[in-house]
């Protein structure tokens, strides 16, 4: 039987490395989502020395199409997707006086949108125990004036996770959004590693556990 696999749309030097780190101790073999592949290549080569099997992809989240076609490319290779980890946000300095209608939605198609496609794309390749697991954040219920794109893009990333998981809790698959109740940090609590290791917690619980929300306050 080949290893457990975990995807992170999303990926980046903090959280997301981390993340894939712990899951890689875990024993999954890792596929890192970003931008482009050569972006990726720097945290692949941190896990390989570590002994873990990683590979980087790129895609624009922001197109359907292509991540449709990234997963449908990781189902090819890999056969099965076990933990599908969602991770991007949009940060934009604009508060409500200033932000447009269209850098909203230019924001939530980076920091909601493509869970849809991701998802649909990977279901068929996702056995029994398999999880959505989703990086939330204090913004969803304390949103920053200064930044109020955020908030709605975690508020409502949190409200699509309760939907997917009511609707694949009958194919055995669970989804949770685990929301980070502080800003990440170098060190302490809200360190990436402290964060990841919620993360990967909260999405290996056993469904009788099971909860779609989960909060972390370090």
């Amino acid at each position: 039987m080949s290893a457990p696999v975990y995807v992170v749309l999303g990926a980046g030097p903090g959280l997301g490395l981390a993340t894939a780190r712990r899951f890689a101790d875990a024993g999954h073999a890792v596929v890192l989502v970003g931008q482009t592949a050569e972006q990726m290549e720097p945290l692949v080569a941190t896990l390989r020395e570590s002994g873990a099997t990683a590979e980087g992809v790129g895609a624009d989240l922001t197109d359907p199409a292509a991540v449709t076609s990234l997963i449908g490319g990781v189902v090819e290779r890999h056969g099965r997707i076990d933990v599908l980890h969602f991770n991007p946000s949009a940060w934009r300095e604009a508060d409500v006086l200033h932000l447009t209608v269209e850098q909203l939605f230019e924001d939530l198609a980076l920091g909601v949108a493509p869970l849809l496609p991701a998802v649909q794309a990977a279901v068929d390749a996702m056995a029994p125990g398999s999880r959505v697991l989703v990086t939330g954040s204090m913004a969803a219920d304390k949103p920053s004036p200064a930044a109020p794109s955020l908030g709605v893009q975690k508020a409502a990333v949190r409200n699509l996770v309760t939907s997917l998981d009511a609707t694949l809790r009958e194919r055995g698959i669970r989804a949770v959004a685990v929301q980070v109740n502080g800003s990440l940090a170098q060190e302490g609590a809200f360190a990436p590693p402290a964060v990841s290791a919620a993360l990967f917690d909260a999405a290996l619980r056993p469904d009788a556990d099971w909860t779609p929300h989960v909060a972390y306050d370090g």
